[in-house]
């Protein structure tokens, strides 16, 4: 798939919370909370227009049985797709508009996530530098695949700063 770097655009936030109540219908109580993060998550940052949500749920299990009803709707259902107990929705086909990640409520891929996100929104400095990042990157590769392959190295280095800054803050706020 081509690579669609498009500046902050403010309708990713309605973006998601519409989709983030479409998908409560659907799985109902399952759904414990939903979370928007990612590039589109991040006021400012250059992105793919796809927007990143994350859906915490009771029993990841249960996520499978919902497969045939998401490509009923429009979703395709990509598994794991590389990361244990994750279960990712696309949406949009090569046009895609969001990526559905399904997290039981234990994963600790979710404070990962969160906590990235969290770095970016109060670090801007931090963020303009990923986003001159990525779009070095777009220039250089075409395809997706590619530039997240490339992207990979620079994220883990910058996720590890997010990390220590979060420990850094709780260490400030042991209550938290």
């Amino acid at each position: 798939m081509k690579i669609r770097l498009t500046e902050f655009n403010n309708n990713w936030a309605p973006m998601y919370q519409k989709e983030a109540q479409f998908l409560k219908s659907i799985f109902k109580d399952e759904i414990i909370k939903c979370e928007h993060f990612g590039s589109t998550a991040v006021r400012g940052m250059k992105a793919k227009p796809v927007i990143d949500m994350m859906c915490i749920v009771r029993n990841i299990e249960k996520i499978d049985e919902f497969n045939e009803k998401m490509k009923k709707l429009g979703y395709d259902s990509a598994g794991e797709w590389g990361i244990t107990g994750r279960r990712l929705f696309r949406k949009g086909g090569e046009n895609r508009s969001h990526h559905i990640h399904f997290y039981q409520f234990d994963n600790p891929q979710i404070e990962r996530h969160l906590i990235f996100r969290d770095y970016l929104r109060t670090h801007p400095r931090e963020a303009a530098r990923y986003t001159k990042f990525k779009e070095e990157l777009a220039q250089r590769f075409e395809d997706t695949a590619d530039y997240s392959q490339a992207k990979k190295v620079f994220v883990k280095g910058m996720e590890q700063k997010a990390l220590d800054w979060y420990a850094g803050v709780r260490d400030l706020n042991p209550e938290e």
